[in-house]
């Protein structure tokens, strides 16, 4: 059976550091040309919309803002019971985290054999654009972090031609 790998940039746009995921989705698409069998979403804040992704993937890799404690821009890698005690803050009493999509997805019979999230721990969580100067400074190394972890699936993403990779 062929492997069906979701990536799935989380995260807004408008609080600062929580779309560093979107961002880094966009450079590896900019800089990468991924085999057919990868999917990329830019989840956003889709909420529930994202449970008809999550469901026909057999690998998930996210790439989120994790906040951990550490300095921010730190790179962060989490996997298996880390994933939902760490990405279970929500900004809002009526938003969908990532934690209740998986949830979710288990409650419906899905199951995820290999899942991982690559993040960066954020400086910035508030109302604006744009990353902070920490978050930035981290954004090729995670980028690279996806792209080697894909390999460790057995994915090669392909650098595309130097003339693409002016992000």
């Amino acid at each position: 059976m062929q492997a069906d790998i979701l990536i799935l940039a989380l995260g807004n746009l408008l609080l600062r550091d929580d779309g560093l995921g979107i961002g880094a989705l966009e450079r590896l698409q900019d800089r990468y040309d991924l085999p057919t069998g990868v999917r990329c979403v830019d989840g956003g804040v889709l909420g529930l919309e994202l449970l008809a992704h999550v469901a026909g993937a057999t690998h998930l890799l996210a790439i989120d803002a994790v906040r951990n404690g550490q300095a921010p821009g730190t790179l962060v890698r989490l996997e298996g019971e880390d994933i939902p005690r760490r990405l279970s803050l929500k900004l809002s009493m009526h938003q969908v985290s990532f934690a209740d999509i998986l949830a979710l997805s288990q409650l419906r019979g899905t199951s995820l054999p290999r899942m991982v999230v690559w993040g960066l721990v954020p400086a910035v969580m508030e109302t604006g654009v744009g990353l902070s100067p920490e978050v930035e400074a981290g954004l090729d190394a995670l980028v690279a972090a996806v792209v080697d972890e894909l390999g460790q699936w057995g994915v090669a993403a392909q650098p595309k031609p130097i003339e693409n990779n002016f992000t």
